[in-house]
Order: C-alpha cells, then structure tokens, then sequence
C-alpha cells in the first residue's frame, strides 16, 4: 500500500514511524498509509523562512498575484483527479464542487483582486502622511510589506481549501 508524501523542506517524504491507513468509505478498501511521524517540522519551518519566505519577499504584489493565477489554472486541469479522490470520501459531485471548484475559483479571486488593487512594488503605503510635529518637520506614513517568519494554518477537515 503507498504512504501519502508530504511536501516538505522542498522535497518529498513520507514519515517513517507508525502510519494510519486510509480507508474508501464506500468498499472499506484501504487506500492509503499517512504518518508525520519522523519528518523534521523544525528543518520545514526553517526552510520555509529561509527559503520561501525570501522568495515571497522579494515578489511584487502583482507577480505574487500572477504567482496565484498560475496556481488556481494547475489545480483546475487537476479537477477531475480531486473529484475522483473526493468521491472516494463518500462525498458527491455536488457535496465536493463548493471545496474543489469554489476554492479554486477563490484563488482566482484574490489573483484578480491583488492584480487590480495593489500596486507592482514590495511596498505598499496604507495612507497619507501623518503630521508628527506642528511646523511639518516630522512626518509618518504606514507601509504595508512581507511579514518575516513562517505561517501555520490548521484546517478543519471538512473545509479543505477556504483558508487558502
């Protein structure tokens, strides 16, 4: 039976302690094995500031939204491969379209929103400047730009990709 890898730290593995096996939960077969047992977070976390972090940064706002274009455009031609696993779930078309293709039709929101809204820089200023002193001498004005360190996101199982 195969073991689901993971992608992590920029190549796939699969854990090496005691794995869960998936079941169809239809026929009962078992489908899948799936451990994180083994995999080194702390090396991912690592990797993902180091690397990824810095990729991300050094992106402007528009190519990261073009970077989002491309993404939702793969996961679409891959549809009919996610509807199949889904089934294997239990889960109908129906029951599957709203997590599938309205996940992936809000990757191409947000592409589209980002592409119109921001601008094509690393930097975006949030507001007018901000008089700090009476004679205009000082001034502030916020910038919005990449936060440093890593993002954990945990979803609930039933709602696979809204967190995107």
């Amino acid at each position: 039976m195969q073991q689901l890898a993971s992608y992590l730290s920029g190549v796939w593995q699969t854990g090496r302690g005691r794995a869960r096996t998936i079941h169809h939960a239809i026929s009962g077969e078992p489908l899948w094995e799936v451990t994180s047992e083994g995999l080194d977070m702390a090396q991912a976390r690592r990797f993902a500031i180091e690397h990824g972090g810095k990729a991300l940064q050094a992106m402007t706002f528009i190519e990261r939204s073009a970077m989002l274009k491309a993404v939702a455009k793969h996961l679409m031609e891959l549809k009919a491969d996610f509807y199949a696993i889904s089934a294997e779930t239990g889960a109908t078309r129906g029951d599957s379209w709203v997590d599938i293709e309205g996940g992936i039709g809000t990757l191409f929101t947000y592409a589209s929103q980002g592409g119109r809204e921001l601008p094509d820089d690393v930097l975006w200023p949030e507001d007018e400047l901000i008089p700090l002193s009476k004679q205009g001498g000082f001034a502030a004005r916020h910038v919005l730009t990449s936060k440093s360190g890593v993002a954990v996101h945990i979803n609930a199982f039933n709602f696979p990709c809204w967190a995107c």
